[in-house]
């Protein structure tokens, strides 16, 4: 595998993950029962944004730190606010595992899954030891239909593979459809590198298919070299998620916009959606 994601830890595309991931922690945790975090493709768990790769790509300069030092409206400011306080404000910037496990309470836990060795020894190292989080070396698209449902009943899935295989579509797809057969209530988060539109667009029918869920989409600069566009596909979403991204979403895209093609989708999919009402920007 040739992705590294030290090169693009806290670009555009982690910020719009991490903040609704962030979004949805929170609403797991209004009730006092125990859930479950779930990451299929965990990666190290902590990036140097100072180091040479994360220098060298500048992704971040349009990304997180973009975020750190913007003027937000009140209403994007209470929203992101937990999100960066969980990133801080050092050179190192968390990944999802991380992220989430600032968001656990002592009943709830957490199941990391990282394929490559020496990922996920820095992953160990980056969580410390915690008995609420447990890190696999596992394929987890495999792995996941082993994990579900969890004993809680509920929690998050986030699917966040790097799409350099032809078949990771079909992959995630497969891996949402037999998870949600045996745990129909999850909630699943997908994210995408949008570089083809009609290949993204199929995908969200398809899992549409399946059930209820939110398509999130943001375009910071226009298609060309590199990630110009990026998105989220969550299934069985928040109720809160919509009203919460439809705040974000505007401010999100003015601060992280790199030329004036930038723009957002929020946009309901599913069997019981009325595809009358499309939410655009």
């Amino acid at each position: 595998m040739n992705y590294r994601h030290e090169f693009h830890a806290g670009n555009f595309a982690d910020v719009l993950k991490h903040a609704l991931l962030v979004r949805t922690l929170l609403y797991l945790r209004r009730k006092d029962k125990a859930f479950r975090y779930i990451d299929t493709h965990s990666g190290a768990g902590l990036y140097d944004l100072s180091g040479s790769e994360a220098q060298r790509s500048g992704e971040a300069r349009d990304g997180i730190d973009r975020l750190r030092a913007a003027s937000l409206s009140p209403a994007a400011a209470e929203l992101l606010a937990p999100y960066l306080d969980s990133v801080g404000a050092g050179p190192l910037y968390p990944g999802s595992p991380k992220i989430a496990q600032s968001f656990l309470r002592p009943q709830d836990k957490a199941l990391c899954c990282e394929l490559l060795p020496q990922a996920a020894a820095a992953l160990r190292r980056a969580l410390g030891r915690d008995a609420r989080v447990k890190v696999i070396e596992r394929d987890g698209y495999e792995g996941l239909n082993a994990f579900v449902p969890p004993p809680e009943r509920r929690g998050l899935v986030l699917i966040d593979p790097p799409f350099e295989r032809r078949d990771d579509y079909e992959r995630a797809f497969d891996s949402v459809a037999a998870a949600l057969k045996k745990w129909p209530g999850g909630t699943f988060m997908i994210w995408q590198p949008v570089k083809e539109p009609e290949i993204a667009d199929a995908f969200c029918r398809e899992i549409g298919g399946l059930a209820e869920g939110l398509r999130i989409d943001l375009q910071a600069r226009a298609p060309g070299k590199g990630l110009g566009r990026t998105g989220l596909v969550v299934v069985n979403p928040p109720y809160v998620l919509e009203e919460e991204a439809s705040v974000l979403l505007p401010e999100l895209t003015r601060l992280l916009a790199q030329d004036g093609t930038a723009r957002f989708w929020l946009e309901p999919f599913g069997k019981k959606t009325d595809a009358s009402k499309v939410p655009s920007q």
